[in-house]
């Protein structure tokens, strides 16, 4: 890979599944832009954590909701070290609730931080990759989310999070003959989620951080032929 290619940027990554994912791309060599939009402390110590593992690496911050500011993020990653090549969507929040019992604002912030974020960065970072001729956009859903199951006490979410997948294969197939692929990574129960229902789960365990980190990679690696596909990290769950 050039080195404009060695460049990702990981949102929400200044803790949790994000700072993994961007740990675990900095071992296979990548300068790291971290993510944040309020916990700059984490950030800086993500950073720090990164630089360790002999690669550059910064802090950025943006509350990707704003589409002004998603696109501010994806270009001064851009700028940071000399282009982009991988682009991971992780951010998003997450209710438990009733549906009659979801706010405006709460349903409003389910769709915007889970599906309107990936597509305002996806949209800034697209033509970026394509005049590179080479990009890896990753994006993290929620397993089951293809299934189109109800889901009584996260409709909002689930209906964003499947929305991510619609989006994540149109861009599959219109960006494959630019070098350009797009795949979803889809947790079920991990060790940081907010519910561990450990009784519907086959594996009879929590997926760990690490274990989302590698199946992230795997898309990475992987050459822009396997694209537009949903990899679930959920022990049998579903099944």
């Amino acid at each position: 890979m050039s080195g404009a290619r060695r460049t990702a940027l990981v949102t929400g990554s200044s803790g949790g599944i994000g700072r993994a994912i961007a740990l675990g791309l900095a071992r296979e060599g990548f300068d790291v832009v971290v993510h944040y939009r309020s916990s700059e402390q984490q950030a800086e110590e993500a950073v720090a954590e990164i630089e360790t593992l002999g690669v550059r690496a910064c802090a950025l911050q943006a509350d990707v909701t704003d589409p002004h500011q998603a696109e501010r993020l994806v270009l001064g990653a851009h700028a940071a070290f000399g282009g982009l090549g991988v682009l991971v969507n992780n951010v998003g929040n997450y209710v438990h609730k009733p549906l009659l019992e979801t706010s405006v604002d709460e349903w409003r912030d389910m769709l915007d931080s889970n599906l309107s974020s990936t597509f305002y960065t996806c949209r800034s970072a697209i033509p970026l990759l394509r005049e590179a001729r080479w990009g890896r956009i990753v994006n993290i859903g929620y397993a089951g989310a293809q299934h189109l199951l109800a889901r009584p006490g996260i409709v909002p979410y689930a209906i964003a999070k499947s929305g991510v997948i619609a989006l994540t294969r149109a861009i599959a197939k219109t960006e494959v003959k630019y070098g350009i692929s797009a795949n979803v990574v889809a947790p079920g129960v991990i060790e940081n989620s907010v519910s561990q229902p450990m009784t519907e789960i086959p594996a009879g365990r929590s997926g760990t951080l690490e274990e989302m980190a590698e199946a992230v990679l795997g898309f990475v690696r992987a050459s822009e032929y396997i694209t537009g596909q949903v990899l679930e990290v959920s022990g049998g769950w579903n099944l």
